[in-house]
């Protein structure tokens, strides 16, 4: 068990160190897909890739409940408490696994970021999954446990901005169209990556819920790692749109 303990300490602190190098390096260039995607990349459909990238944070945990549940497991017990937190994080890979690429009308995805992608899903699927399973003895509770009310409660304000702002960002095009247009509506009104925004709500709800260093750790690389993506975009729009509402902030309304 101490051995597991240390694994997980491990992979928390390498996504916290792992998400820093990554907020510097995005200081200096964009990352290379969406509107920013270099022409001669090797790229798939923008839903296969979203697919293919983002399932096995989906799949791994699931695959970890489900030996759990025939007794194959090795760690101490599923509370309720627990399995729903983890079925929270499935909840939003789900969504963005199945729902989001089957709808989206993004550029296509080059491979080596859905590669890149697909292996950090994994190695954080196992890693919620695994703590959440086998290394957290604590059970949670709504009367034991305020954090858990609390974090669910954000996250769930996270996943509607997050959904919502996805579905206004997609009515922009129509099917097979690469322009882009301002956003209105929702949380686009105060800011430029009101799906970003709601992503990092998710995630720091989730942090808050389960209380532990791989939640804070994952909370923390998905801050680093999309946060400059809206600012990157909150620029490219100012860039595009003399008619860009200036009053719009990049990530964090009236403020940033």
């Amino acid at each position: 068990m101490e051995c597991q303990r240390a694994a997980v300490s491990y992979l928390s602190w390498a996504l916290i160190v792992g998400g820093g190098a990554y907020l510097l390096q995005q200081t200096r260039s964009c990352a290379q897909y969406g509107r920013y995607a270099a022409e001669q990349q090797r790229c798939v459909r923008s839903g296969l890739g979203w697919f293919l990238q983002e399932v096995p944070a989906f799949l791994v945990p699931l695959l970890l409940l489900l030996l759990q549940g025939t007794g194959t497991g090795t760690g101490t017990g599923t509370g309720t408490g627990r399995t729903l937190l983890l079925c929270t994080f499935m909840l939003h890979y789900f969504y963005r696994s199945i729902i989001y690429s089957f709808l989206t009308r993004g550029r296509p995805v080059p491979l080596n970021i859905v590669l890149f992608a697909a292996i950090f899903c994994s190695l954080n699927g196992f890693l919620q999954g695994h703590y959440l399973l086998h290394c957290s003895h604590s059970e949670l509770t709504w009367t034991t446990s305020p954090h858990l009310a609390a974090g669910s409660l954000l996250f769930a304000v996270g996943l509607t901005i997050n959904i919502h702002s996805d579905n206004i960002l997609r009515n922009l095009r129509k099917p097979g169209e690469y322009v882009y247009r301002i956003p209105r509506g929702g949380m686009f009104e105060w800011v430029s990556g009101a799906n970003f925004l709601g992503e990092i709500i998710e995630w720091c709800g989730y942090a808050v819920a389960v209380w532990s260093l791989p939640a804070f750790a994952f909370a923390f690389f998905t801050a680093c790692s999309i946060g400059p993506r809206a600012y990157q975009h909150h620029r490219d729009y100012q860039k595009r749109f003399e008619d860009y509402p200036r009053s719009r902030k990049a990530l964090i309304p009236f403020i940033l």
